[in-house]
């Protein structure tokens, strides 16, 4: 069974004798060509035989011109639709090419796309989101809103390129925000990213972000595959997920510890994850 049956296997339901196994990691070169990031991505790929390929992506949303932050409500009308591939993201697509023509055939790769918020957080907004929400929650909603299409549009390129799927990384948990915080602003907009793709991806992966998470309002996300710090203090576990939803869940590793065991007891470590 080479590497996309065993992938197309698990997403199937069908019982496999070793899990699909990939690691991911921010490689910190997003100051560079697309090119150069695609080659380490498939040398990392192949050094460590890894069944899927998860690209990162660290090249960032453009901020509105003549800005160096957003701070206000204001500020957050000048957050309007571009060309996605005209702006920073074509070195992404740029790696994106490079990765699909060598890995066509042989193997998965899934794009990183962060959420609306996490990317209005990240790229643009900053330390000042927390008071952005509270002082003026509709023009958030209204950045959040445009915010979405620009990553919808992203992620149709993505996948017309030749990705597997999109692996949107969603901040849900009590560290970022309230539950009703991250209802109103985080959820929907996030949810119409997947509901975008759903039909277009195989591998569409919901990571489920932070450390005390809000699961259960996340079930609904419509993806092929769950990913979350199963290993970590508040859970949940891989089990307790799977009941509850009908794709796959991904994790059974703490990745606090990976680089810092030995071999042994890594084996150990992920034979252990349930």
């Amino acid at each position: 069974m080479n590497k996309i049956e065993l992938v197309d296997s698990v997403l199937r339901g069908d019982t496999v004798e070793a899990a699909p196994l990939s690691l991911w990691y921010h490689f910190g070169v997003q100051h560079g060509e697309g090119t150069r990031f695609a080659r380490l991505a498939l040398d990392y790929f192949r050094y460590y035989d890894f069944d899927f390929l998860k690209v990162m992506n660290d090249y960032f949303y453009p901020m509105p011109e003549g800005f160096d932050a957003v701070r206000t409500g204001e500020d957050l009308r000048y957050i309007t639709r571009f060309d996605v591939e005209k702006s920073p993201w074509r070195e992404q697509f740029r790696a994106l090419e490079v990765i699909d023509k060598d890995l066509r055939g042989s193997a998965y790769f899934v794009d990183t796309v962060f959420d609306p918020w996490h990317t209005l957080k990240r790229s643009l907004a900053g330390e000042n989101i927390m008071t952005l929400m509270d002082r003026e929650p509709d023009a958030v909603l209204g950045a959040l809103d445009v915010i979405t299409e620009n990553l919808i549009a992203y992620c149709v390129r993505s996948l017309d390129i030749g990705s597997a799927g999109i692996f949107l990384s969603v901040p849900a948990s009590r560290e970022f925000m309230s539950r009703e915080q991250f209802l109103t602003f985080v959820k929907p907009f996030a949810h119409r990213v997947c509901e975008a793709v759903w039909e277009r991806g195989r591998m569409n992966v919901a990571h489920i972000h932070g450390d005390d998470l809000y699961f259960d309002d996340c079930i609904d996300f419509p993806v092929h595959v769950f990913n979350w710090w199963d290993r970590g203090p508040e859970g949940p576990s891989l089990a307790s997920v799977k009941e509850k939803i009908s794709g796959c869940v991904m994790g059974g590793i703490d990745h606090k510890i990976v680089n810092r065991r030995t071999r042994t007891s890594l084996k150990d470590h992920v034979l252990e994850g349930r």
